[in-house]
């Protein structure tokens, strides 16, 4: 399988994307994450303002990626040191991350969450990506032992599941075998570490270009555009409240990076929702978080 580098030269066009285009979503994305991973949880702000602007272009497949067995070692042995990791990376992303959940409530078994996200797929890609959001609310704001099947199970109605299915794929052969698909596509992948993205063009099928790790969001505009081989421009952004309300619960720091402001200017902004009783703050370790008020 062959790549291209971050800074291949491509050609672009200005040209803007014919019907066609939109009605195939040229651009395959596969998002390799690892659930309990907060360098992920760090992307989601990119991923939604690339979503918002640019989706049109690509189909998001989230693959759940990472070494679980290591992870389940370290969180046995060590867990004040990911309790640090965590709390530094949640201080320095802006996307809050408590390690004290490896104190309190360590996540006892990451092969059975990362089981529990291949059964919330089976109901539907959508419904796959709702309630691995979810999860990560549970497990980095809450301190939730994610693994537990009473939480996951908690997850699962939150997230608007068929609770019954739900329990029955938990521990079901489709779910293990579709988890063997994610790990097996990592490797063919050459994906070592989490956050990865790997992009395929429909018109270049045996090249992808991956982008291991975090970056700022002009890079990821960048490489959609030379896998496009245009320059399309961005879609209009959506009014705040119907941002908040389609998303339900989003960190200030994603109001931040998805409308161009400092997260000052989102605190500002988002307060005058709360006094319209739109959202309400939901105050978190680092940073804030808001919810929808529904009417």
């Amino acid at each position: 399988m062959s790549w291209k580098s971050l800074n291949s030269s491509n050609e672009q066009s200005g040209a803007s994307s014919g019907f066609f285009d939109l009605l195939n979503k040229p651009i395959e994305m596969y998002v390799f994450i690892d659930p309990l991973c907060p360098e992920c949880w760090s992307l989601e702000p990119v991923i939604k303002k690339l979503t918002i602007e640019y989706g049109r272009f690509f189909t998001l497949r989230p693959i759940i990626s990472g070494n679980l067995a290591s992870l389940q070692q370290c969180s046995q042995k060590k867990p004040e040191k990911l309790k640090k990791v965590w709390d530094k990376t949640g201080s320095r992303t802006g996307m809050c991350c408590d390690g004290d959940v490896w104190i309190e409530n360590p996540v006892s078994s990451p092969l059975a969450t990362a089981l529990a996200v291949k059964a919330a797929e089976l109901q539907g890609k959508k419904a796959g990506m709702r309630f691995l959001r979810k999860i990560q609310e549970y497990v980095f704001l809450e301190k939730k032992d994610i693994s537990n099947e009473e939480v996951l199970i908690s997850c699962a109605e939150k997230s608007r599941l068929d609770v019954n299915e739900f329990k029955k794929d938990l521990h079901s052969e489709s779910a293990q075998k579709a988890l063997q698909c994610d790990i097996k596509l990592t490797k063919e992948m050459d994906v070592d570490s989490a956050p990865s993205i790997v992009l395929f063009n429909e018109s270049e099928e045996d090249a992808g270009l991956k982008i291991t790790g975090t970056y700022s969001y002009d890079v990821y505009v960048k490489v959609l555009k030379e896998m496009l081989q245009k320059d399309p421009k961005p879609a209009k952004k959506p009014l705040l409240e119907d941002f908040l309300n389609h998303y339900k619960f989003v960190a200030n720091k994603e109001v931040a990076v998805v409308f161009d402001w400092t997260e000052q200017q989102a605190r500002r902004e988002m307060r005058k929702l709360v006094l319209k009783q739109i959202a309400r703050e939901v105050p978190v370790k680092h940073g804030a978080f808001w919810e929808y008020i529904e009417a």
